[in-house]
């Protein structure tokens, strides 16, 4: 995630003349913040709460610097077979406003997006990430209708926003589904939506979340296609922000529990391996009702690490804590080899949760490869 070659590769993109690249991916991570360099001074930052206006906020927001549509899900066929997935859209800016260049193909607009399917029956996961300029009409994002769209993979909805149509390919994997709205009201998460990530000014983003969609859908996997169906999230993000020196990276976690309730934390990692104290999540209730959540709140431990052939460790399996929620989870792996990489390099990828609850959900680990 914080890979420089990120960010140069997006300067060479915006550089340059001719149709959308596609490149395979294994990492979805690496634009979830441009954390390796300081943008551009002339962004928007992140600094105080907001008021949130929908449908626009499902949108794009180019004052800032980076933003994300970000699908995950677990979903499972109609012969039981189980599958999760992640789509990605990023929208990355170079410079603040619009260009004013003659030129066609010119932008200050990049797009990026990482597609991900694991077979979890099979225990393979297959990946994918294409690159485009936001010119002549490859790449870009609308609010009403919200339309989300990088070539072919796009992310769209109607006068209502809901339902989502999705649809991404690649070679041999694709994915097409219908995401409704369901009955869980939209959490802003940290403070009113706020959610800071470290000391200093402007260090934060605009995040809210819909943490149970109902999906269903075909996935492709080479020449056998699956009818699906089950639960999706949502994260929207959007700042102008770096990741500290002292921050290695990030464990999020995005959990979906059998009675009902829905956990996010994410874990802010200092160089030393320790959480920091901007680490913070939501608890949301059947209901809908949403309580915050710090690091005081919750106890998150590594059990187990995966091993990549070159040696890069992950930790694949978790205990987790909210002692006050009575919640004592243990989050593992669906299978260990969900690493992405490509473009940048993290792991990311379907769990199961057991312990004082089951569930399923996401698990999304970056800063290791470093």
């Amino acid at each position: 995630m914080r890979k420089t070659i990120v960010v140069v590769l997006m300067m060479w993109l915006a550089a340059c003349s001719g149709p959308d690249r596609e490149t395979p991916v294994d990492d979805a991570i690496a634009l979830r913040s441009r954390m390796a360099t300081a943008p551009d001074p002339g962004f928007e930052r992140a600094t105080t709460p907001r008021p949130f206006t929908f449908p626009r906020d499902h949108g794009p927001h180019p004052t800032f610097a980076t933003e994300w549509w970000y699908l995950t899900g677990n979903l499972v066929a109609d012969d039981g077979h189980r599958f999760g997935y992640q789509l990605t859209l990023f929208r990355i800016g170079l410079k603040p406003g619009q260009s004013v260049d003659d030129s066609a193909w010119r932008t200050h607009q990049v797009y990026m997006g990482h597609l991900a399917v694991s077979d979890i029956d099979a225990g393979r996961q297959h990946s994918a990430e294409r690159l485009s300029r936001a010119a002549v009409g490859l790449a870009g994002a609308q609010a009403q209708p919200l339309r989300v769209w990088l070539g072919a993979w796009s992310i769209s909805g109607g006068t209502e926003t809901f339902p989502l149509q999705v649809e991404a390919g690649h070679d041999d994997i694709g994915i097409r589904l219908r995401i409704g709205r369901g009955d869980r009201p939209l959490v802003l998460q940290g403070d009113h939506g706020l959610s800071r990530k470290g000391d200093a000014a402007g260090n934060a983003s605009y995040y809210y979340s819909l943490t149970r969609l109902p999906s269903d859908g075909r996935i492709q996997i080479g020449g056998n296609t699956y009818r699906v169906a089950g639960q999706s999230w949502l994260d929207r993000e959007w700042s102008t922000s770096a990741l500290a020196p002292d921050q290695a990276g990030w464990d999020w976690f995005a959990l979906q529990l059998d009675d009902g309730r829905d956990l996010m934390f994410y874990r802010m990692r200092g160089r030393d391996g320790l959480a920091q104290p901007f680490s913070s999540g939501t608890l949301v209730a059947a209901d809908g009702h949403a309580t915050p959540l710090s690091l005081a709140d919750v106890d998150a431990r590594p059990l187990r690490y995966w091993q990549a052939h070159d040696g890069v460790r992950y930790p694949v399996e978790w205990q987790v804590k909210v002692a006050a929620q009575g919640l004592d989870l243990r989050v593992s792996a669906a299978f260990d080899a969900q690493e992405m990489r490509h473009t940048v390099r993290y792991w990311e990828g379907a769990v199961t949760v057991t312990g004082s609850q089951r569930g399923v959900g996401y698990l999304e680990l970056a800063g290791y490869a470093d």
